[in-house]
């Protein structure tokens, strides 16, 4: 919906990166693995991604929703991932509200053996904090993920012993990416520390937040665009004030989700000439998380030039 903009297209900046190599449950039977290795199923291709990167070769991992084009919002269940569910001897979730189809499924598929790892409850976040709303959209927050690595190469190894040293060095190269990736947020912090950048939705803000920006929106405008509500007229004429006022530096929008008050905003950036980074909540084809992250901390600076 943005093709009228100056969009840093993220997918454009991705780096050829190798990766080798997401509250817990209890460990299944470590003799039950098949002729395919472990059984994984992950909500959302990110956890997938993250799931082979650790497991290689020794597992199996099935993502449920595995496109851009899918809304885990509005996700119904089919038959073949039932069926996936129902054999899986890890899954993993992201919780906080996010993905609540994966246990309504594993539910169905009555299957009690499968360890669940909820990356919410690893996380150690508050969920209902004081102020503001909990944001779930955590594969945004390096750290988390340093954490979502370390629990699965426990439990693969519970599941797996005779490939745990390859579980734990897998783990440790992408913790090592992580890290990298947790630079990328201090180079930028280091150069643009305090930065406006307006949101359509709160899915990067982890990652704004850690790279020292500072997140203008009216939380009414975000919030309404999340939930998929309409924003309310004051609220969106004081959106847009921040974009000719050059209150901001550079909107980072969810190119997932449009309508008439995204639109509005899009076309606010345009004007003024801000740029526009657009960003996804599942892994665009062809890339895995790290080349995915790293493409988008590469957008965000140079969009703040």
């Amino acid at each position: 919906m943005t093709s009228r903009l100056l969009p840093v297209l993220a997918s454009s900046a991705v780096l050829a990166l190798g990766l080798a190599g997401c509250s817990s449950g209890s460990s299944a039977d470590t003799t039950a693995t098949s002729s395919d290795g472990i059984s994984i199923v992950a909500s959302t291709n990110v956890y997938g991604s993250i799931a082979e990167a650790v497991a290689g070769d020794a597992a199996t991992v099935t993502s449920i929703i595995d496109s851009p084009d899918k809304d885990p919002h509005e996700y119904q269940a089919d038959g073949q991932n039932q069926l996936s569910l129902s054999k899986a001897q890890l899954v993993i979730e992201n919780g906080g509200g996010y993905d609540d189809f994966v246990d309504t499924m594993l539910s169905a598929a009555d299957n009690s053996a499968a360890t669940v790892l909820n990356v919410t409850d690893i996380s150690g976040y508050d969920t209902e904090p004081a102020e503001g709303e909990f944001n779930e959209h955590l594969w945004y927050d390096f750290p988390t993920m340093q954490k979502l690595v370390d629990q699965l190469v426990s439990e693969l190894s519970a599941l797996d012993e005779g490939s745990a040293s390859a579980f734990s060095a897998n783990g440790e190269e992408l913790k090592q990416q992580l890290a990298t990736l947790e630079s990328g947020e201090a180079d930028i912090a280091s150069a643009h520390e305090g930065a406006g950048v307006a949101i359509t939705e709160p899915v990067p803000l982890y990652l704004l937040d850690a790279a020292g920006l500072t997140n203008k929106t009216p939380d009414e405008f975000s919030e309404a665009i999340e939930e998929d509500t309409d924003v309310p007229p004051l609220v969106l004429n004081e959106t847009l004030a921040l974009f000719d006022d050059k209150s901001i530096d550079v909107l980072v929008y969810n190119e997932q989700t449009g309508g008439p008050q995204t639109d509005a905003v899009l076309e606010a950036a345009e004007k003024n000439g801000i740029p526009a980074v657009p960003v996804t909540e599942t892994l665009p084809d062809g890339v895995d998380y790290v080349e995915w992250m790293t493409a988008n901390l590469k957008a965000v600076s140079d969009a703040l030039g």
